[in-house]
C-alpha cells in the first residue's frame, strides 16, 4: 500500500491528544455517608472496574476514528502491477483510431462508436486539472495541443471516419511531442485502435518517463472483399477497339466468398461485368474489354457489393484517347513514299514531312513520333534535340541510309545508350523472329502460328551488341542479329532498324502485314502514357503538359468536394501540381485553366492499406511491446472509467478509510449512550 500524500501522515501525532485527555481526566467524587459501609465498598469496586473498561474502549474507538481520517486524507492506494502511479496533475494524449478499418462491426455497434465510448471513459477518469490531447488519424493542426477535460469530450463527438492511414510509430511520436510540450510532469499515452498488423510497426517500449497504455478493440467478423487495382494491357487506348482492362479483386477473409457481383460505370452508362467466386485469402484477375467509341477523356468506375467495409468497393480510373496522332518524317530531298503512304488514308494519323535542313526544333513536342528517313548525316544539334524530345516522352525511329555517316549515327546511339552501327554487310539475311510480347506486335495477329511472310534484306548494318544497352529486340534475323531494336530513353524510346528502306536493300516496305502495323503501333506507343488511377495520400504530385501561356494563369482541380488550387511548378513543357493533402474523397477530379475547358481528368481512390483485416490480439501486443506497456481490456458491461482510474492511480482506499472511521465513530457513540455504568 502507498499514499498519494504521505506527508499528511504527520497528522497521526494528533492521536496523542485523546490519550493525554484520557490519562489526565480525573472525575471528582462527592462523599456520601451511608450506614452500611461494607455494601457501598463492594458497589464502588464493581463500578470502577466497568468504568475503566468503558473508557478504554471509547479511547480506542476515538484513536482509530482519528487514525483512519488521517489515512483518508493521505489518499492510500494499492499500486497497479507496474507500480507506475504518480501523484499530481497529468498531461494525457489519447489516439482515437478513426481509419476505415474501424467501420467493422463489434458486437452490436461499429468499432468506431465503441472506440468513441472508450475514449470518453478514459477522459472521464481524469480530473478537471489534467490536460488532454485527442489525436486522430487525420493529424489535424488543432489536435496537436492539450485541451481541458470539457473540450476533450467535445472534440471526441466531432470525430468521423477518415481515409487517412497512419503507422502507429508516427502516432506515438506525435503523442510524445504533445505531452512533452505540456507543463505537468506526469505524462500518459493511450492508443485506442484495432491494431491492424500492417500499421502496427511498434517496437518494445523502453521509455520509463511516459506511461503507454494500449486499448485493443476487436471486430466480430473479419470479412472483406476489395478491388485492389486495375490497369490496361496496352499502354495506350485505341479508338473503335476492345481495350482489355485487367482487374485485381482480393478476398481478405478466411473463407471463400461466392458470387461477388462486379459492375462497370463508364461515361454515365452502366455495364454488368459478371460475378466472381474468390477463394479465402486469394486474389483473382478478371479481364474486361472496354470499347472506345470516341476520342477525348473517359471516366470509369468499377464497383462491387461488400459489407461492412465499403470504402474499397469502388475503383475510379480515367483514360484519354487522343484526337489524332502526329508524326514527323525527316528526310533529305525526297521522303520515302512507302512511309508516307502508310498514314495517308487514316484520318487518325497525321503525317508531316520536313527536310532535315529546314527543321523547327521548337515544334518537336507537338509530334508523337519522329521518323529519321534515311539521312546520310545527323547534325549534333538534331541529336541533342531528339534526346530531349525522347526524355519527355517522344519516340524516334531511325531507318539508316546505305551511305550513312556512321560517326554521326553512333553519336546518336551513344546519346541513347543504344547499340552502335557497324559496317554495311552486303549479303542476304532473313528475319525469323517477331517479339509478340512487346506492345508493337502483341495484338496485331490473331493467329501467331500462321506462316507470316517476314522481311528479307540484301544489305544491312551490323548492330554491335553491348550488355549495358538495355536493348529489346522487336524483329531478329535468323542468325541472331537484330533487325529492329528498341531502347528506352527517359519517358520515350529509340527504334533502330539495321537495313535501309530502299527496295534495292530490303523488301521491308513491301511487307505490309509487318511494316504497316509496326509503324502504327510505334506511333500509338509514342502517345503519352498517363496513369489511369491515383491513390489519395500517396500520389501527392501530378504531372501534366503545361498549357499555361502566361504566369498569371492558374490551374485548378475540381471534384465532388469542390475546387481548389494546387501548388504549381512549371518544368519546361510539363508542370508539376502539388496536392498537399487537399483531396479527401475518392472520385473524379478535373483539371482546367478556364472553367469550361477540361484539360485532364484524374481518378483518385482510397489507400487499400486498411483493407487488410489482420490484427494483433492482446497476447501478441504484450509480446511485441514488452513489460513497460499496460494493455487494458474491458467489455461493455465493465466500468471502463474505473479500470482507467485504477490503471492510472492504482486501487484507491480512501473511501474505505472513511467508512471505517465512521464505523468507529458509531462505536464510540454507542459506548457513550448505551453503556450505563
Amino acid at each position: 500500500m502507498s499514499f498519494v500524500y504521505p506527508w499528511f501522515l504527520w497528522a497521526l501525532l494528533a492521536l496523542a491528544i485523546p490519550v493525554i485527555i484520557h490519562l489526565f481526566h480525573f472525575r471528582r467524587f462527592k462523599t456520601v455517608y451511608f450506614t452500611n459501609v461494607k455494601f457501598l465498598k463492594e458497589v464502588k469496586e464493581q463500578t470502577s472496574a466497568r468504568s475503566k473498561i468503558k473508557h478504554l474502549l471509547v479511547l480506542i474507538a476515538r484513536i482509530l476514528t482519528l487514525a483512519f481520517l488521517v489515512f483518508a486524507f493521505a489518499m492510500p492506494y494499492l499500486p497497479n502491477k507496474n507500480g507506475k502511479v504518480k501523484s499530481g496533475n497529468k498531461d494525457v494524449s489519447i489516439f482515437f483510431d478513426n481509419s476505415f478499418s474501424m467501420a467493422a462491426e463489434s458486437e452490436d455497434v461499429r468499432l468506431l462508436e465503441k472506440a468513441r465510448t472508450r475514449v470518453e471513459e478514459i477522459v472521464s477518469a481524469y480530473s478537471v486539472d489534467d490536460r488532454i490531447q485527442i489525436l486522430t488519424a487525420d493529424f489535424e493542426g488543432r489536435d496537436q495541443r492539450l485541451l481541458s477535460k470539457e473540450d476533450a469530450l467535445t472534440r471526441i463527438n466531432e470525430v468521423k471516419i477518415t481515409h487517412n492511414v497512419r503507422n502507429l510509430s508516427k502516432v506515438l511520436a506525435r503523442q510524445k511531442q504533445a505531452v512533452n510540450g505540456g507543463k505537468n510532469k506526469n505524462k500518459e499515452l493511450y492508443i485506442v485502435s484495432d491494431f491492424q498488423k500492417n500499421i502496427t510497426d511498434l517496437s518494445p517500449y523502453k521509455d520509463t518517463t511516459i506511461s503507454l497504455n494500449l486499448v485493443p478493440l476487436q471486430s466480430v467478423q473479419n470479412q472483406n472483399v476489395a478491388i485492389d487495382t486495375a490497369w490496361f494491357q496496352s499502354p495506350v487506348q485505341s479508338l473503335n477497339q476492345p481495350n482489355p482492362l485487367v482487374v485485381k479483386v482480393r478476398n481478405l477473409s478466411d473463407r471463400e466468398i461466392p458470387n461477388v457481383r462486379m459492375s462497370l460505370y463508364i461515361d454515365n452508362q452502366t455495364r454488368p461485368v459478371g460475378t466472381l467466386t474468390i477463394p479465402a485469402q486469394t486474389s483473382v484477375y478478371d479481364t474486361i474489354d472496354i470499347p472506345v467509341l470516341r476520342t477525348g477523356w473517359h471516366e470509369a468506375k468499377l464497383t462491387i457489393t461488400d459489407f461492412p467495409i465499403e470504402f474499397d468497393n469502388d475503383y475510379y480510373f480515367t483514360f484519354n484517347v487522343d484526337e489524332q496522332v502526329d508524326i514527323l518524317q525527316i528526310h533529305e530531298g525526297t521522303p520515302n513514299r512507302f512511309v508516307a503512304a502508310t498514314f495517308l488514308d487514316n484520318d487518325y494519323f497525321k503525317a508531316t514531312s520536313q527536310n532535315a535542313g529546314q527543321l523547327n526544333y521548337t515544334e518537336f513536342p507537338n509530334y508523337d513520333l519522329v521518323i529519321l528517313d534515311e539521312l546520310k548525316s545527323i547534325p549534333s544539334g538534331l541529336i541533342s534535340e531528339l534526346k530531349n524530345y525522347a526524355m519527355n516522352g517522344g519516340n524516334v525511329v531511325l531507318f539508316p541510309h546505305h551511305e550513312a555517316n556512321l560517326s554521326d549515327y553512333n553519336n546518336l546511339t551513344r546519346q541513347f545508350n543504344a547499340n552502335a552501327y557497324g559496317s554495311l554487310d552486303v549479303r542476304e539475311r532473313k528475319v525469323s523472329y517477331i517479339n509478340f510480347e512487346e506492345f508493337i506486335f502483341n495484338d496485331v495477329f490473331e493467329d501467331r502460328r500462321s506462316n507470316l511472310k517476314l522481311p528479307v534484306t540484301q544489305a544491312n548494318y551490323k548492330i554491335a551488341k553491348r550488355a549495358t544497352s538495355g536493348e529489346e529486340v522487336i524483329l531478329r534475323y535468323r542468325d541472331g542479329g537484330t533487325f529492329v531494336g528498341k531502347y528506352t530513353q527517359g519517358k520515350g524510346h529509340l527504334f533502330l532498324c539495321a537495313a535501309p528502306l530502299g527496295v534495292d536493300y530490303s523488301d521491308f516496305v513491301k511487307n505490309g502485314e509487318i511494316f504497316v502495323p509496326m509503324l502504327y503501333k510505334m506511333a500509338l506507343s509514342a502517345t503519352t502514357e498517363d496513369k489511369v488511377a491515383y491513390i489519395i495520400g500517396k500520389d501527392d504530385v501530378l504531372e501534366t503538359d503545361n498549357r499555361a501561356s502566361s504566369s498569371e494563369l492558374v490551374y485548378k482541380l475540381q471534384g465532388n468536394q469542390g475546387e481548389f488550387i494546387p501548388e504549381q511548378r512549371p518544368m519546361g513543357s510539363r508542370v508539376m501540381l502539388g496536392l498537399n493533402n487537399q483531396i479527401k474523397a475518392a472520385g473524379f477530379y478535373n483539371l482546367y485553366l478556364k472553367k469550361d475547358e477540361v484539360l485532364d481528368k484524374f481518378g483518385f481512390n482510397y489507400d487499400r492499406k486498411e483493407s487488410y483485416l489482420t490484427f494483433y490480439n492482446v497476447e501478441d501486443l504484450g509480446n511485441l511491446m514488452g513489460s513497460n506497456v499496460a494493455i487494458i481490456e474491458g467489455t461493455n458491461s465493465t466500468d471502463f472509467t474505473e479500470i482507467i482510474a485504477t490503471q492510472s492511480k492504482g486501487t484507491p482506499l480512501w473511501k474505505w478509510c472513511l467508512v471505517i472511521a465512521l464505523i468507529f465513530l458509531a462505536i464510540e457513540t454507542a459506548l457513550l449512550r448505551l453503556w450505563k455504568i
